[in-house]
């Protein structure tokens, strides 16, 4: 018998939220009763996201806070957690990472700065609420991946092992967490309109908007569900890839025209 709210949860946590998917399931979710705790960078624009929340009869409260900060953010989220007991902490900080323009190559610089965001702002986020929930026995944690995480692509190799490494995490956590009544989901969506793909020079194949988005992330946590990947068809095509031998997937992948501007 699961002891987690995952239908209708009354205090969340969201990272990333002033933009996004991370922006769109903070409207999402944004309802009387509810408490919403959220994160970004930009202040003016989490800000905004906040009072579209609180048009809507929510409770928000922002934070402008470094992720790859592990201190900070501790402290964040235990302050959240002492108020409003955490119900879903949902990850989706993130950047892109991108390559330089004079030789199509990704900076060491850049690849660690894409893992301590992505990988490392993750744990910083989930290690805190981890401790919190598991003395209450109940809570719910979804982690950002990605499609790529089933299969690296040339064009953002850091990037790609961030979301591989989301993946890796979150299924381990999810066998760990089970008994402790913690539920962990891995988001795995494929080209959603965000700033992050607006990076992305080339074809974005069945790129969705970050509200339809939101709504597939929100169904799959209600339903408690593990992985949550999509859409369907451009799933399907990379597993096709990750099966297909190597020097064949390479040779196709050489042939797409993609540039992945620097996330600043």
């Amino acid at each position: 018998m699961r002891s987690v709210n995952l239908k209708n949860p009354r205090s969340l946590l969201i990272t990333g939220a002033s933009s996004g998917i991370g922006e769109a399931l903070a409207r999402r979710y944004a309802a009387p009763g509810v408490n919403l705790a959220l994160t970004a960078l930009d202040a003016d624009a989490l800000e905004a996201v906040a009072e579209a929340c609180r048009s809507k009869g929510a409770r928000a409260q922002t934070e402008v806070l470094e992720i790859t900060d592990a201190s900070a953010v501790k402290d964040w989220v235990e302050r959240i957690d002492a108020a409003h007991p955490l119900d879903l902490v949902i990850t989706s900080a993130g950047i892109s990472g991108g390559q330089a323009r004079d030789s199509g190559k990704e900076a060491l610089l850049e690849a660690g700065r894409v893992m301590r965001i992505n990988f490392g702002g993750t744990c910083n986020t989930v290690n805190p609420a981890i401790s919190a929930m598991r003395r209450r026995g109940r809570g719910q944690i979804a982690l950002m991946s990605s499609l790529i995480a089933l299969r690296g692509l040339p064009h953002a190799p850091a990037y790609c092992a961030s979301k591989a490494a989301l993946k890796a995490y979150g299924e381990a956590l999810g066998a760990r967490l089970r008994r402790d009544g913690i539920e962990v989901a891995v988001i795995m969506p494929g080209f959603v309109d965000t700033t992050l793909t607006r990076h992305i020079e080339g074809a974005k194949p069945l790129q969705m908007s970050a509200e339809r988005a939101a709504r597939i992330i929100a169904r799959g946590l209600a339903r408690g569900r593990r992985s949550i990947i999509f859409p369907f068809s451009l799933h399907m095509g990379i597993r096709l890839l990750a099966m297909t031998p190597t020097a064949i997937a390479d040779r196709f992948l050489a042939r797409i025209k993609v540039t992945i501007r620097p996330y600043q």
